[in-house]
């Protein structure tokens, strides 16, 4: 039993969490607040990873990352920095496949909030961020555990972008999903198997828990 792709797809799986913690906290307070014009073409590109093929978006993704193009070039010689089949890259695909997972579920909490919440927040003094973290952030727990658990468990899962846009190298960008396409591949059910045995266990235990604390939002989210 080789360790490595499961320990890889839990790493890319925790830093993909926090990143799009990170990103989507303000991204979804501003779709949930915002009356431009531009919101229905920003919730559309937010929401494409959840209806377009992910071999779709990892060829986009390995297109744009590489050396090649503009933008890839301009990473590499600029920035120093190669997307095509690194840890990197495999990151900011992942970044930007499940942000949908952490966006929706932000959006709906922070958008369920009474108005009236908000309001008296700032008749107190609060500033805008104090209201966020200190009076809003508090009101949207049960949306904050959702979207950290469908992001992580969206991101253990990933197969298509992570193959296209990192290959199958060991160590690096072979993760539990390609090491399971691997081993059935290579007839070796045993070892497909045990990966895909310990994956299922996890997703299984981590969705109980959010089930079992958190059941109602968690079910409501994509009816």
């Amino acid at each position: 039993m080789n360790w490595e792709p499961l320990i890889l797809t839990f790493k890319l799986a925790v830093l993909t969490t926090f990143i799009l913690l990170v990103v989507a906290l303000p991204l979804a307070r501003w779709l949930s607040t915002t009356k431009a014009k531009i919101k229905p073409v920003i919730e559309t590109l937010v929401s494409m990873p959840l209806v377009l093929p992910p071999t779709v978006l990892g060829f986009y993704f390995l297109m744009a990352f590489s050396p090649n193009n503009f933008f890839g070039n301009w990473l590499n010689e600029w920035l120093g920095v190669k997307l095509v089949f690194s840890f990197a890259g495999l990151t900011v695909a992942s970044v930007l496949y499940s942000l949908p997972f952490m966006v929706h579920p932000l959006q709906s909490g922070l958008s369920s909030i009474p108005r009236s919440v908000t309001e008296a927040a700032y008749v107190m003094g609060k500033s805008t961020w104090e209201t966020f973290f200190k009076v809003q952030l508090p009101q949207i727990k049960p949306a904050l555990l959702t979207g950290i658990v469908l992001s992580f468990a969206h991101t253990v899962g990933e197969f298509g972008v992570v193959l296209m846009i990192g290959g199958n190298i060991p160590g690096k960008t072979k993760v539990a999903s390609i090491a399971i396409y691997d081993e059935v591949e290579a007839l070796n059910y045993d070892a497909a198997h045990l990966y895909s045995f310990i994956l299922f266990a996890i997703t299984f235990c981590i969705l109980l828990v959010v089930y079992l604390v958190n059941g109602n939002h968690f079910k409501s989210l994509y009816k």
